[in-house]
């Protein structure tokens, strides 16, 4: 029971950055329109802003999550003006392959610039747990999974008591109706893109000290992310969290009870996309 429990509890706490980083996939696609098949490297690109901060200036990476946040919406604003923008008139497929195109050219970009060896943070605290009873809590991940919570609530009540909010929400509803209330279309484009880029740099970050900054350390975290976002419907960014949590809980489960469950783990995302999209479809027929 206790080890059920323990394995529960790994499961909710890795929780908190995957619902980040598919919040973030979510308003790309629930919002612009596109499937960003680069929003991954968004995540990268946090964890090598934290550990550049970390190394130069000592900065602890929890406390950069607010200047990592500002540099990834500017990373997210200019590449929607630049790449994005120009193709949102073009078919899915050459979204797509833009962005996957963007998704390759970051990742060799950071090999140049960082090689292949994985960078780590090492902050005083990396190895530090709490206990309650015979559980036990990893400081970091417990850090993580509290600042995820916050970030999230904060995301929510932007969404739903600002006007700002509501103009994105609109815009995801219907992309033509608020433009004849006025609402400025495309300046909400480059805000949901940007914040969809600023909330994978910062789950980048907590990564940055959960795990390593990497070039290819974005790349599992955009499969989770496409697994939460079919799961919890398309765009739909309320079910995001209750899907992260499903699929968090459900790599834990695999990796403590299935023989070799580790080398499984990483596919778990497979399962719960073919299970999201096979009982939609017994649901439509």
């Amino acid at each position: 029971m206790e080890l059920l429990l323990q394995t529960l509890i790994n499961g909710i706490l890795a929780a908190g950055i995957y619902a980040l980083v598919a919040s973030g996939l979510a308003l790309a696609v629930g919002v612009v329109g596109i499937v960003n098949f680069a929003h991954g490297e968004f995540t990268m690109i946090g964890a090598f802003v934290a550990y550049l901060l970390f190394v130069s200036t000592g900065l602890d990476p929890f406390l950069s999550l607010g200047l990592a946040a500002l540099v990834l919406f500017l990373v997210g604003a200019i590449t929607y003006l630049g790449l994005i923008r120009p193709v949102l008139a073009a078919p899915e497929l050459n979204q797509m392959l833009l962005t996957f195109g963007l998704s390759v050219a970051l990742q060799n970009i950071a090999l140049l610039v960082f090689g292949a060896d994985t960078r780590v943070v090492s902050t005083s605290y990396q190895g530090a747990t709490l206990s309650l009873g015979s559980l036990s809590f990893g400081v970091p991940p417990l850090l993580a999974f509290g600042l995820s919570v916050g970030i999230l609530g904060a995301l929510y009540g932007f969404l739903d008591r600002t006007r700002l909010g509501l103009a994105v929400r609109a815009v995801a509803q219907n992309r033509l109706a608020p433009g004849l209330l006025g609402i400025e279309t495309r300046q909400v484009y480059l805000l949901a893109f940007g914040l969809s880029a600023a909330l994978a740099g910062v789950a980048g970050v907590m990564l940055s000290v959960m795990l390593y900054a990497s070039p290819t350390v974005g790349f599992a975290y955009t499969l989770k992310a496409f697994a939460i976002i079919v799961m919890a419907g398309l765009g739909n960014l309320r079910g995001v969290v209750p899907a992260a949590v499903i699929l968090a809980m459900a790599e834990a489960l695999v990796s403590t009870y299935v023989p070799g469950g580790g080398g499984w783990v990483e596919a778990v995302f497979f399962l719960v996309i073919f299970v999201a999209l096979t009982w939609r479809s017994w649901r439509a027929a």
